[in-house]
């Protein structure tokens, strides 16, 4: 059974709630990431996310120099590096979430996207044909 441990992202980019959206755009673009979690003290507290920049900032017309708290999404789901990758594949579904925060305790450690768990799924599923091609040969004994 794979962990999340073994596919997430471990070096996660992130900002201050005090950061300004201004900064949470150039990071994104930079890093060419969607998401930024924010974390104040280490401890995770927010995602901010590309949409959460559009709806809440520029349809709202707020300046560029608008903190992050006040964009951000708070309300999260997040994982363990423990939990299995079919389980944070069924979260993401229900949640309908693209991006989900691995926590220890409420430390940011990493973080898996659906694109992540798409690879997984993918070589899993590669290296299941691969056996299986393998399993069918015919074995000759000399």
């Amino acid at each position: 059974m794979t962990m999340l441990r073994d596919i997430m992202t471990n070096n996660v980019d992130t900002c201050t709630p005090n950061d300004n959206v201004y900064e949470v755009a150039m990071k994104m673009k930079q890093d060419h990431v969607g998401a930024i979690p924010i974390c104040e003290d280490d401890k995770l507290i927010g995602m901010i996310t590309d949409r959460d920049i559009v709806v809440r900032g520029v349809a709202e017309k707020r300046p560029n120099s608008t903190p992050v708290q006040e964009v951000m999404s708070d309300q999260l789901f997040t994982a363990t590096p423990d939990m299995d990758v079919q389980e944070a594949a069924k979260l993401m579904a229900e949640k309908q979430i693209r991006r989900l925060p691995i926590v220890e305790g409420q430390k940011l450690i990493g973080i898996v996207s659906l694109g992540d768990l798409a690879v997984h799924t993918a070589t899993e599923h590669q290296a299941a044909i691969a056996l299986t091609e393998i399993s069918e040969q015919p074995q000759y004994h000399h």
